[in-house]
């Protein structure tokens, strides 16, 4: 099959100009990409320097403005953009490896135009990735809620009482949250995703100091809720569309805090304890039971894992001592994850521990369970009356 004299293949797996009849010398065309490499590189060397030490000037005057326009002129819109972008990229990449097969198939004839492809990829890699630190990725280099709060850090003399100290603020946290969720159960009432979209912009809000908060915070459904269902993701944050994305399959009692935690990243928290942290300060802020019980629900599921760890017996009694609804809810969240527990979502796991590391996340995955600490000295001050206000850094 021809078209317009061409045939087909060459239509689809070769750019313009790569034929024989090119308007540009093949040379040239690489000395351009091999030039914009340069430039490149020297930028994100400058922007990896630099921002991490005017986090200030980055959070005020980038990141804000740009989140906030982001979500005014997508925020609207019911489906996700974020979305599309990841699946026009995942066709690039597809064609791209396809013509990458085609040029190496005949490298002879074809080896500058292979040079120049690969060389405009690792150009584009970098370029995406500028966008990445600019938009967003800076605001790993952030403070951690527990410094920007001034929790203090207990200095114990050796390892041994370290771990007695945190066995017990893990035992005496598991039984505050069995109290709380058997004392929210009975009020507990499932809501739609639209109502807890809307209630975890009306608590961002009312109860934090977000710069972002009238127009850079809404989260959407996931066009890709059935196959995050099967990796075990429950959400993620775009950060090149501001978007935060869903699972709208995941169970209601999940949701407000998954929402809230998708709204800590576009409120410019990066780090995932960090996230789950906000996320439980800000849906157990306002007494609303649906969010309160979702949040304790949460974190109670950090916790007393943790302290299945250091003591299954005391872990087991507290998990005894909960309500009928909790416990269907738990039974229904380990149905899950029995039902999704393949190669795949550990891969995805695993993929996504790589990442974390790399954005000095050094714990990877795991930090999501760092909020246990911080949530229990968040509780401590609230209790002392020294808590009124979620403040962001």
């Amino acid at each position: 099959m021809r078209l317009c004299g061409r045939p087909f293949y060459k239509t689809f797996l070769l750019p313009e100009g790569d034929s024989h009849s090119g308007h540009e010398p093949k040379l040239m065309k690489l000395r351009k990409r091999l030039v914009s490499l340069g430039i490149l590189v020297i930028v994100l060397v400058i922007v990896v320097y630099v921002l991490p030490a005017h986090l200030s000037f980055y959070s005020r005057f980038i990141f804000y403005p740009f989140q906030s326009v982001r979500g005014y002129l997508l925020g609207w819109l019911p489906f996700s953009i974020g979305d599309m972008l990841y699946v026009g990229a995942g066709a690039i990449l597809l064609c791209t490896i396809v013509r990458w097969g085609y040029y190496i198939a005949k490298f002879r004839v074809y080896k500058h135009q292979l040079a120049t492809s690969v060389l405009g990829t690792i150009n584009a890699g970098i370029s995406a990735y500028l966008f990445f630190l600019l938009g967003w990725g800076a605001n790993y280099a952030k403070p951690s809620l527990r410094e920007h709060w001034h929790y203090p850090i207990a200095d114990y003399k050796d390892r041994h009482e370290a771990r007695t100290a945190d066995s017990l603020a893990l035992v005496a946290f598991d039984s505050f949250l069995v109290n709380k969720l058997n004392s929210f159960a009975p009020q507990y009432s499932p809501l739609s995703f639209a109502e807890v979209n809307d209630r975890s912009k009306a608590f961002y809000r009312a109860y934090t100091n977000s710069r972002v908060k009238a127009t850079g915070l809404s989260v959407k459904p996931s066009m890709f809720g059935y196959f995050m269902e099967r990796v075990a993701v429950d959400g993620y944050y775009n950060p090149f569309t501001g978007e935060g994305q869903v699972n709208k399959r995941l169970p209601a009692f999940m949701l407000p805090f998954v929402l809230c935690h998708e709204m800590a990243h576009q409120a410019g928290i990066a780090a995932e304890g960090d996230a789950n942290l906000m996320a439980y300060a800000v849906g157990t802020q306002g007494n609303d039971a649906t969010f309160s019980y979702s949040c304790y629900l949460n974190i109670w599921l950090y916790v007393n894992n943790r302290l299945y760890r250091r003591d299954s017996v005391t872990a087991k009694r507290y998990e005894a001592a909960l309500n009928k609804l909790t416990t269907a809810h738990i039974d229904t969240l380990e149905e899950l994850s029995k039902r999704y527990n393949n190669e795949v979502s550990k891969y995805s796991t695993e993929f996504y521990d790589t990442y974390l590391k790399m954005q000095n996340q050094k714990e990877g995955i795991r930090s999501y369970g760092n909020v246990t600490t911080s949530a229990w000295q968040l509780e401590r001050e609230r209790m002392a009356g020294r808590r009124s206000s979620v403040s962001i850094p």
